[in-house]
């Protein structure tokens, strides 16, 4: 009797202490899901998404692959902002035998202008600029007096900031590509060393316009290494490590870089590219007198910055996707009022802000192409998202898409149903044995 008297206290006590705890318990908040995986690129691997029921996707691929003469792809799908499929096929490098995997980085092309897009919305939501900001001019982003001093056409003081993003600048291609035509450039004006970009708005603002800013559209890479410039000045970075720490990180995506030109600049995860086999060798950008394969030396990559020079795999541009696309699974980075613009329609003829098309209906589309690979990201109005790069390119060029999008639409026909039904981005390698 004293030994229960002496403890009775305490057990009510702890009986008192057990019954706060479950009641707090009950209605604390329900935990945040789990960060993204900082690794997801080591983590993922080709053995997570083998499923046979999810074989039609093999097969749609590999019959892609071997018609186009691919030697590598990457596809990942995300639904309602969960990787659901992330999966190499064929060659990340045949030379080496190393197969492709969901790590590999590939690079993106003008898939890249999404990106660029991005940041430059960011930027208006800080207040740091409007789309209605003139870029050249003393009163334009851009007002270097030297670059000011070169215009004769006054009509690169209309030129917007959104003007660039609908490519509404004004620029053509028509006497050539300026991001492609390094070779052109260095004979035309004495130059002993590739134009680095100050250089390439130089040149292009001693030329005249081809039509007036915002009156009609032509595709322009130009247009957006500008927008890249636009944010340097603005932030007083470089334009990978800006974009690295304020639109990338904060989307969880921790693998992104600007590509090189060469081999032996690849990343220790990043493919090697190819061309087709009767892709004859073309003069090296840099007025070597060099014969290089297409992909390797035939185009200056870095210096295409925001118009297409970043690398990435396609699980973390799915992951990227989920973050400015206005769905409540994943955070976003931009604002709904941003998403809204971005992925606004205004009629077939209207670019949109960062992705080539976005339907009424829901559809938003993404591509990019140059030598050694292919992109698109298509983005459907029942939530799925495909993502495929591949490291060869075609005898099709941005006409790939097409194909591309037919090879999505039969694979969702056969399999979409039989997506499991989980999330690549948050698993830990442990989870799928091998």
């Amino acid at each position: 009797m004293i030994f229960r008297r002496k403890y009775a206290p305490i057990a009510i006590a702890a009986a008192l202490v057990a019954a706060v705890t479950v009641l707090v318990a009950a209605h604390r908040p329900k935990p945040a899901p789990p960060p993204v995986n900082a690794i997801l690129n080591e983590t993922l691997t080709n053995a997570m998404s083998d499923s046979d029921s999810l074989r039609g996707i093999d097969k749609e691929v590999q019959e892609f692959m071997k018609y186009w003469r691919i030697q590598g792809i990457s596809l990942s799908v995300m639904r309602n902002d969960s990787l659901m499929f992330s999966k190499g096929y064929g060659w990340a490098d045949k030379e080496k035998n190393e197969v492709m995997t969901p790590g590999h980085i590939l690079r993106l092309a003008s898939v890249s202008k999404l990106l660029t897009a991005t940041g430059i919305m960011k930027l208006e939501e800080q207040g740091r600029l409007s789309l209605d900001d003139r870029v050249f001019g003393p009163d334009g982003i851009l007002c270097d007096s030297l670059w000011t001093a070169l215009i004769r056409d006054s009509l690169y003081y209309d030129i917007t900031v959104e003007h660039l993003l609908r490519h509404k600048g004004g620029f053509s291609t028509r006497g050539g590509d300026p991001m492609f035509s390094t070779r052109t450039i260095m004979l035309q004006n004495r130059l002993s060393t590739p134009p680095d970009q100050n250089t390439l708005v130089k040149v292009q603002l001693r030329r005249p316009l081809a039509f007036v800013p915002g009156e009609t559209q032509e595709y322009s890479n130009f247009g957006f290494l500008l927008l890249s410039m636009i944010i340097e000045k603005l932030t007083g970075t470089d334009y990978e490590s800006w974009m690295q720490e304020n639109i990338l990180k904060p989307a969880g995506c921790v693998d992104f870089h600007i590509a090189g030109n060469y081999y032996q600049d690849k990343y220790p995860n990043e493919v090697r590219y190819y061309v087709q086999p009767d892709d004859s060798p073309v003069d090296e950008f840099n007025n070597s007198g060099r014969k290089v394969v297409r992909c390797y030396g035939g185009n200056d990559i870095p210096t295409l910055s925001g118009a297409g020079a970043w690398a990435a795999s396609t699980a973390e541009l799915c992951r990227f996707v989920a973050s400015i696309d206005g769905r409540p699974e994943v955070p976003d980075i931009i604002s709904v009022e941003s998403v809204r613009r971005m992925t606004e329609w205004f009629d077939p003829d209207t670019f949109s802000l960062g992705w080539n098309d976005t339907k009424p209906t829901g559809e938003w589309t993404r591509t990019g192409t140059f030598s050694g690979t292919s992109a698109l990201i298509k983005y459907f109005p029942d939530g799925e998202c495909w993502v495929l790069v591949t490291n060869t390119s075609t005898w099709r060029g941005a006409g790939l898409a097409r194909f591309t999008t037919e090879m999505f639409e039969k694979s969702r026909a056969a399999c979409s149903a039989l997506l499991p039904l989980r999330n690549l981005f948050y698993v830990q390698e442990e989870s799928f044995p091998e």
